[in-house]
């Protein structure tokens, strides 16, 4: 297949990029800069450009576009950066799809699992409706410029739990303070944490790609889901090191504003589409998960 990637320098993309490689697949990354024979020029403004004679009989899009949400404090500014990343490159995308001769395949979009908003211990699956807080808001924004594509091709939208790697991502950013015997108990510990681990996560978009009766949003989350409180004590334990700390709620919205809302409300987040299909998690639990990265 000849896939192509927006998204694709960030540290997911790689790790898609090289697995779908392994797999023998033509990867072509889209680049703001100039490209090459593995990569496609674009301006993700909202206008489709050169796009559609690029995107013209290839097998798949994959669209990863998006500033790190947890890459700075949410001022106005930020939030509005956080917002137009992902809708104005999705736009721009589904318009490039959209004026195809021949569409792609399938459009495989991000999201993320903060869609459902704050739930308690409530089960959340695709079928659960959208939030009313920011990153809901963002979420169903992101979405709807996504679903432009639903009458020309098949589309599949990726609502991504926190991935779980060595080497990049929020774990990466949790190590050293952890090693140090400085893990925390966020908030009251009893929101819920949805996790998946990076191998499941590629699985999982290689699979969207190649299963025909993948249509919908997918819940890129592992089947156990853990509480704040459950997941500190666990990877103190595979790290060997205490995590008797509290970073209270108030201490958090001190540090972080309203970032902090995304730690201290969570979401019970269960893969039920994808386990309907048939995708087989490897890592379904969180202590051997944590376990084969080797941390």
């Amino acid at each position: 297949m000849v896939i192509a990637i927006a998204g694709g320098s960030g540290f997911l993309g790689q790790l898609l990029a090289a697995r779908l490689g392994s797999e023998g697949h033509r990867i072509l990354t889209l680049t703001r800069k100039t490209g090459t024979a593995q990569s496609i020029t674009w301006h993700p403004d909202g206008s489709a450009g050169q796009l559609p004679q690029h995107f013209d009989g290839l097998d798949a899009v994959i669209n990863l576009a998006g500033e790190n949400l947890a890459g700075g404090r949410w001022t106005a500014k930020r939030k509005e950066v956080l917002l137009s990343s992902r809708v104005l490159p999705t736009r721009t995308l589904a318009r490039a799809i959209a004026a195809c001769a021949k569409p792609p395949r399938v459009f495989i979009s991000g999201s993320a699992v903060g869609y459902y908003g704050p739930h308690g211990d409530e089960p959340v699956t695709e079928a659960t409706p959208a939030g009313t807080d920011f990153m809901a808001r963002i979420c169903v924004d992101w979405e709807q410029e996504a679903r432009a594509v639903a009458t020309v091709t098949r589309l599949a939208i990726v609502r991504t739990a926190v991935v779980l790697a060595r080497g990049g991502g929020a774990l990466q950013k949790m190590l050293l303070p952890f090693k140090l015997g400085l893990g925390a108990t966020v908030g009251s510990g009893a929101q819920f944490f949805p996790w998946i681990h990076a191998q499941d996560w590629v699985s999982l978009v290689s699979w969207l790609v190649e299963n025909h009766a993948a249509v919908g949003a997918f819940n890129a989350a592992a089947p156990e889901s853990v509480t704040n409180r459950a997941f500190t004590k666990t990877l103190a334990r595979v790290l060997g090191r205490p995590a008797i700390f509290k970073a209270p709620a108030f201490a958090m919205h001190l540090a972080l504003g309203e970032m902090a809302d995304m730690l201290l409300h969570g979401q019970r987040v269960m893969p039920a589409h994808a386990q309907q299909l048939g995708f087989q998690f490897t890592h379904r639990a969180l202590e051997p998960a944590l376990h084969s990265l080797h941390l």
